[in-house]
């Protein structure tokens, strides 16, 4: 658990059960997400680079994904 506080810190900024918070952060991962897509997408342009940054894109995302079901987790109380 601690890996997974270290690793996803904004998840667990917020107490559980506190909805405001909740939706920040995921609204923070949408955020970044959608600010790295726009760039990832600018510069896809470049061959070797675009494949590169795709490759990061796609782990960029899978991230943020994980960081939203972690804070919905925590605001359930599931996780302690």
């Amino acid at each position: 658990m601690n890996l997974l506080k270290t690793l996803f810190p904004l998840s667990f900024r917020f107490k559980p059960a506190d909805a405001v918070s909740l939706v920040i952060s995921i609204i923070i991962y949408l955020v970044v997400g959608v600010v790295i897509g726009w760039v990832i997408g600018l510069l896809s342009a470049i061959p070797v680079i675009g494949l590169i940054f795709g490759l990061v894109g796609g782990l960029i995302g899978l991230y943020n994904l994980v960081g939203i079901a972690l804070a919905v987790l925590n605001f359930l109380n599931i996780l302690k």
